[in-house]
């Protein structure tokens, strides 16, 4: 089963098996456990390379 965690001031942490795919359907290349990039600063977009710290905030919560 595959999980994605919606991570405090930063990524989206995506573990398990998945596909990711870009906007044309093509497949980007990802391993088990990656974070996904929300704030839009990563230089290696779609994942996070920690651009965001300090610079970003969003805490998500279930309802």
């Amino acid at each position: 089963m595959a999980t994605i965690k919606v991570n405090d001031n930063g990524p989206l942490r995506v573990s398990g098996e998945i596909e990711l795919l870009d906007g044309e359907g093509n497949k980007i290349q990802a391993k088990e456990t990656f974070s996904l990039c929300r704030c839009g600063l990563s230089d290696n977009k779609p994942f996070c390379d920690g651009s965001h710290k300090g610079k970003f905030e969003s805490e998500v919560r279930a309802e």
